[in-house]
């Protein structure tokens, strides 16, 4: 336990580690945790439960900060004074917790809760204790059941967002409060992440494709800015990069060792290693969380690589990266991996598989981080590029297969000022694809495949889609559509 001054205590959460660039893989939430009072019911109920929660959310993983007990009275808060204490040791810790635990230990004050929480400016989750049904009596009792209709009533009123969850009420020690935290936690991530994002995107859109564009100035007023950068820029730097550079001689080390290279030239090799370390620079320089890169076709006539397996590595360890300078799906990228923990790619919904409606093939030339692969891909020139430059034109392909996995998948579009998106489950199942297939790929199944494409199809979405490991719609949903004002089509 660590204190910060005499008027709060803050906890960490274990193992918290956020990068410039990454996707905030393995980072858990602080909490901010409130308890609402009413004064005619014990005061023990308020010391047991800044007890029981704290030791709670932190025995599973997550950092807490709290008022101090003595600042108001059991450390809770009753009146629009205690609010207001409240909401200061709040813009006093700002920026230091993710989202708020509205605790209510009995029923609790809905004018002092509102006073403290309105400008609170993260996600609210609002958890109730459950009576007892043999402490029952009016020294005993808790009513917090019928106390969070009331706050949810009055929050309502003053239009504060929340979050509820099933059941009503739960126990902080229930498995059921666990799983409610988890995905509270998704969904803080996934809010915060996404305000102030900053993309960049490195090159221009490529002309035959007016299915990645977008409007910069909508994502603007959502809170995700777009730097750009031209080809040039990186291109120049890759040739003033110094030889015998430390960076370069690590970056030849870590992308040996990510894949397979058999066959490909070192000029392909060096020329590969040099342009990710200065896109890593670009980034860092820039403070990027995510980029698109425009991977054709100047890339393979000028320099005769693809840049797919770098994008591959950089997803793979949380940078995510986009191609085709798909911006929108660079957000949604890391919508999802915010969401999940996990890694996320961009794909092409791409084939058919047989004549089975549940089943299709997703695809892309290689930017699918390698663990989300079914084994170590291969480093090959691109086999559609060549046929329109040849041969040995286009190295830096990373062929593989997509490792069976449950997966939410999404895409993002800007439309008339608005910010667009849908939202799906399914999974990667075991089944074979051609050997020849170019590319990696997998083949997913998803309940309703014939319906959720044509919703897609009809509502004008593109023909890439952003995945990620796992199955986490529901807190992805909510964070985009409640707190970040985005419109959502669940398919």
């Amino acid at each position: 336990m660590s204190k910060h001054k005499s008027d709060d205590i803050s906890r960490p959460a274990p193992g918290a580690r956020v990068a410039r660039g990454g996707a905030g893989i393995g980072r858990k939430s602080t909490f901010a945790l409130f308890f609402g009072n009413r004064g005619f019911f014990p005061a023990s109920l308020q010391e047991a439960a800044r007890r029981e929660m704290a030791a709670t959310i932190e025995g599973l993983g997550y950092g807490t900060l709290m008022l101090e007990a003595d600042a108001t009275r059991y450390g809770a808060v009753e009146t629009p004074t205690e609010g207001a204490t409240y909401a200061r040791f709040l813009e006093k810790h700002r920026g230091e917790f993710d989202g708020v635990v509205l605790c209510l230990p009995n029923f609790g004050d809905e004018t002092g809760a509102v006073a403290a929480l309105k400008d609170a400016g993260v996600p609210i989750l609002i958890q109730a204790y459950p009576d007892e049904m043999d402490k029952m009596a009016p020294a005993l009792r808790r009513d917090s059941f019928c106390g969070k209709f009331s706050i949810m009533d009055v929050f309502c009123q003053y239009g504060l967002r929340f979050t509820a969850l099933k059941p009503h009420t739960v126990a902080p020690g229930s498995p059921r409060f666990a799983g409610n935290l988890e995905y509270f936690d998704r969904l803080c991530q996934v809010v915060g992440g996404l305000r102030n994002l900053v993309v960049g995107g490195i090159g221009a859109r490529t002309t035959a494709f007016k299915t990645v564009r977008i409007d910069e100035l909508a994502l603007q007023r959502h809170g995700v800015t777009v730097e750009t950068f031209d080809l040039s820029l990186l291109f120049a730097r890759m040739e003033k990069l110094d030889d015998a550079s430390p960076e370069l001689q690590a970056k030849g080390e870590r992308l040996k060792g990510y894949a397979r290279w058999d066959g490909v030239p070192d000029s392909a090799f060096r020329t590969l290693c040099r342009m990710s370390v200065v896109l890593d620079q670009i980034i860092g320089e820039n403070a990027l969380d995510a980029v698109a890169i425009r991977c054709w076709v100047e890339m393979q006539e000028l320099l005769g690589v693809s840049p797919c397996v770098l994008l591959s590595e950089m997803n793979d360890r949380g940078v995510v990266a986009a191609c085709e300078l798909d911006i929108g799906n660079a957000v949604m990228m890391k919508a999802l991996s915010l969401a999940s923990g996990q890694v996320a790619t961009c794909l092409d919904w791409n084939n058919n598989y047989g004549d089975e409606d549940d089943k299709c093939i997703l695809f892309h030339c290689g930017p699918v981080p390698r663990s989300m692969m079914a084994g170590e891909g291969r480093i090959t020139d691109h086999d559609i590029l060549k046929n329109a430059l040849g041969e040995g034109r286009a190295w830096g392909c990373n062929v593989g297969r997509i490792a069976p996995l449950p997966m939410t998948y999404g895409s993002l579009l800007t439309e008339a000022g608005k910010l667009r998106v849908y939202l799906g489950q399914g999974r990667f199942t075991e089944d074979t694809i051609p050997e020849d297939f170019f590319g990696c790929a997998g083949v997913a199944e998803i309940q309703g495949l014939q319906d959720a494409l044509q919703a897609i199809g009809y509502a004008g979405f593109r023909h890439h889609v952003s995945v990620t490991p796992g199955h986490v719609l529901e807190p992805v949903r909510e964070a985009l559509e409640k707190y970040l004002g985005y419109e959502v089509l669940s398919v």
